[in-house]
């Protein structure tokens, strides 16, 4: 599988250009900002298709998309329907810096592929989804609810301790160890290496990680 890192906006978010082995459809996932530079980067790579899969609908999440749409006209955009208020509202902002995302497209909450599974993954959001692609190792783009060494935080609103745990707990930590997560920002991780050093999942009140 090939996947491109693309730290995009203020923020530097992860945007990744994800093409499954022997697959003609791209994957565009969170992009973040910076439309023209990921647009490039996107026609590196030999595809007919594309489509945007949004991890969350957090403003530095989304900023680039209205562009990159226009750009790349893309078959679709996933969002998962409980974040869809948060996409659509104009409080999604981070004034001054990251005002509201404008030119925003319609989004769906269904597809029909084989090339990756979705995991709902509430917490850091209440539609935060993480995407599975097959393949020895599993990979998994797991936006804010994970990080190396730490969790998405939830004091923002939506957010939700315990929801973004049972996450984690149900959804990540059930899946084989190797299985590599890469999160919405900083270095990719595994699923061993967070279970074992994560200092949020070992502080966490939980007794069966």
């Amino acid at each position: 599988m090939k996947i491109v890192t693309i730290p995009a906006g203020i923020l530097e978010t992860n945007c990744y250009l994800v093409q499954p082995d022997g697959s003609r459809m791209l994957y565009i996932i969170d992009p973040g900002g910076d439309a023209p530079e990921i647009a490039q980067a996107a026609a590196r790579i030999d595809h007919d298709r594309c489509a945007v899969l949004l991890t969350h609908a957090h403003v530095d999440h989304i900023s680039g998309l209205g562009e990159l749409v226009r750009l790349l006209k893309p078959e679709y955009v996933y969002l998962r329907t409980p974040d869809v208020a948060l996409y659509e509202s104009p409080g999604n902002a981070l004034e001054p810096y990251l005002p509201a995302a404008e030119n925003l497209p319609k989004t769906t909450d269904h597809v029909d592929t084989a090339d990756f599974r979705i995991l709902p993954l509430p917490g850091h959001t209440p539609g935060g989804s993480g995407f599975l692609f097959p393949g020895d190792p599993a990979t998994l783009f797991a936006g804010d609810t994970i990080f190396t060494g730490s969790v998405g935080r939830t004091d923002l609103p939506g957010g939700d301790t315990r929801a973004l745990l049972d996450s984690i707990r149900t959804r990540l930590l059930t899946l084989p160890d190797n299985t590599i997560l890469y999160p919405g920002h900083g270095p990719s991780t595994t699923v061993g290496r967070e279970r074992k050093n994560n200092p949020y999942l070992q502080d966490s009140g939980y007794d069966q990680w």
